[in-house]
């Protein structure tokens, strides 16, 4: 059928996640760091998302699409025992707050330092408010695993986002420049492993700093594949 419908400009989308939050039906879903329309037999047609979007990224349109479905968008919400706009809990933006760790020993627990969630560099959303005077960690997925005390000695009072540049698709640079463009960023500090693929990452960061056109300190670390620190 015929009917209006949303349409949404990826190339305007920041990745803020807001439109995802408006939509009540939960026909919005973050992807890959930007809004789409996954379901398009939940969408109204009303455009509660429309003034959610800072950047007028979404519009109305009127073409062929499934007829809105508003008992499956009911089922949807009763199944889930916390309704949530983008259908998967790892997606909701939050921080988290951390108790003062106990020195490490023989019988003490190692606390987690993350303070954020997500940390993936693809699907945080460029303008989360934890970025704001944020001291940034850009870190190779396996550093924390190759290096034991990594919670300790580099997350802690930093924001961690992590990647693999080998097996994620696509460039982080783009969304590295959005983050560190738009927000406070104090500081950046990458961490890599010593192998070549890791390379990828630095230059990401790298070409981020370069065109976001400020002036914000810097620094490369790099660990060894047995655990040691060997550059920073």
């Amino acid at each position: 059928m015929i009917r209006k419908i949303i349409k949404i400009d990826e190339k305007k989308c920041n990745g803020c996640g807001a439109c995802a939050a408006a939509c009540h039906e939960g026909a919005i879903e973050m992807m890959d760091g930007k809004a789409k329309l996954t379901r398009e037999d939940y969408c109204d047609g009303l455009g509660d998302c429309l003034p959610a979007c800072p950047t007028n990224a979404i519009s109305f349109e009127e073409r062929e699409a499934p007829a809105y479905d508003e008992e499956a968008v009911r089922k949807a919400k009763t199944a889930a025992d916390t309704p949530l706009p983008c259908g998967c809990p790892g997606m909701n933006v939050k921080s988290i707050r951390r108790e003062t760790a106990a020195p490490v020993g023989r019988s003490a627990v190692c606390t987690s330092q993350l303070s954020q969630w997500p940390c993936q560099i693809k699907l945080v959303p460029v303008n989360a408010p934890y970025f704001d005077g944020a001291n940034l960690l850009v870190a190779a997925d396996c550093t924390a695993f190759a290096y034991g005390n990594f919670h300790n000695d580099f997350i802690r009072n930093h924001i961690t986002l992590i990647g693999c540049p080998k097996l994620d698709e696509g460039d982080y640079a783009e969304k590295l420049t959005q983050i560190i463009t738009n927000n406070d960023i104090k500081s950046v500090k990458i961490v890599r492993m010593e192998v070549p693929c890791c390379s990828g990452l630095e230059n990401a960061v790298r070409r981020a700093l370069q065109a976001s056109g400020k002036f914000i300190p810097w620094q490369v670390v790099t660990i060894s594949t047995n655990g040691k620190i060997i550059d920073q």
